[in-house]
């Protein structure tokens, strides 16, 4: 299992990551920044979140997660220490319990409805920010980074 397991996500100011299970993001900036942090690693990803993704995430192992999949099973299989869990919200949700770190980008945006970042019952926990990363500085975009402590 690798040592740090990041759950990495574009969200709004109300903490949705999508407006609907189908949606093609569009409205996240920081798509470049998701790219260099990921290269090389291995994506967790449900099989919704897979259908709306339109470019190639090459230099990646791509790892569609499906309900029925045991997380631990998943996570045990994977060779390298990082890996990022990239969504929807119910993977967010059930790969929590191993999750290490958080990385949130939360956009200027609020949708009235959509899909939440943890769409599903998670435990508390407590997170300690480890850095920040001013993306877009004027425009108001910066990543939050925290350790799950």
């Amino acid at each position: 299992m690798p040592s740090q397991i990041i759950i990495i996500a574009a969200i709004t100011m109300n903490g949705y990551i999508a407006r609907h299970s189908h949606e093609i993001i569009s409205w996240s900036k920081d798509l470049p920044l998701f790219k260099k942090q990921t290269l090389g690693h291995p994506i967790i990803m449900g099989s919704n979140t897979k259908k709306t993704i339109l470019n190639d995430l090459k230099g990646r192992e791509i790892i569609v997660f499906h309900r029925s999949d045991k997380p631990k099973e998943i996570l045990d299989k994977i060779n390298g220490d990082i890996c990022f869990v990239v969504g929807g919200g119910k993977t967010n949700a059930i790969f929590y319990q191993y999750a290490t770190h958080l990385y949130i980008t939360p956009h200027h945006l609020i949708f009235n409805k959509g899909i939440p970042l943890f769409d599903g019952e998670i435990n508390e926990k407590k997170f300690k920010l480890i850095n920040t990363i001013p993306y877009l500085p004027n425009e108001g975009i910066f990543q939050y980074q925290y350790k799950i402590i």
